[in-house]
C-alpha cells in the first residue's frame, strides 16, 4: 500500500505515475486533495474546468465532478483503460481523501521523489479546491 501525500504535487504528473502504479497492482491512497495544484493560468484554468462541468445535458452527462477528491479520481481514471476489467480492477485499488483520514494519519506518507512526481517551487498554478469552490463544490 501507497500513501502519497498530495500537498503541492502537479496534478497531470501525479495521476500518470498513480495510474501507471495501478496497473501494475499496487494499492494507492492519495492524501490532501484539495491542495493539489494544476499548474498554468488562473483565469485559463477556472475556465476549463468550468466548461468541462457544463458540457453535455443533466441526463445523459458526461458528468463531471465538483469535488477536489472526485476530480483526481476522475483523471487518473482518463488515464487507465477503465472500460476493460485491468482498468476496473485498478481503478478500485485507488483511494482519494480530502484531508488525512484517522487510519491513515499513523501510515508513513510515500517520499515525492521516490514515486516520481515532483512539487512546485515558484511556477503558476491554482489549487484543486479553489478550482472545486469555482465550479460550485461545497467540500
Amino acid at each position: 500500500m501507497i500513501v502519497i501525500d498530495g500537498d503541492g504535487l502537479i496534478l497531470g504528473r501525479l495521476a500518470s505515475i498513480t495510474a501507471k502504479k495501478l496497473l501494475e497492482g499496487e494499492t494507492i491512497h492519495i492524501v490532501n486533495a484539495e491542495n493539489i495544484m494544476v499548474s498554468g493560468r488562473r483565469e485559463m484554468v477556472l475556465s476549463e474546468y468550468l466548461e468541462k462541468r457544463r458540457k453535455g445535458s443533466k441526463e445523459k452527462g458526461p458528468f463531471y465532478p465538483k469535488r477536489p477528491d472526485m476530480i483526481v479520481k476522475r483523471t487518473v481514471r482518463g488515464m487507465l483503460p477503465y472500460k476493460q476489467a485491468r482498468g476496473r480492477e485498478a481503478l478500485s485499488r485507488l483511494r482519494v481523501y480530502v484531508g488525512v483520514p484517522r487510519e491513515l494519519e499513523d501510515v508513513e506518507r510515500e517520499l515525492v521523489s521516490s514515486v516520481g512526481v515532483e512539487r512546485l517551487s515558484n511556477a503558476r498554478y491554482v489549487k484543486l479546491s479553489e478550482i472545486s469552490r469555482f465550479i460550485g463544490g461545497k467540500f
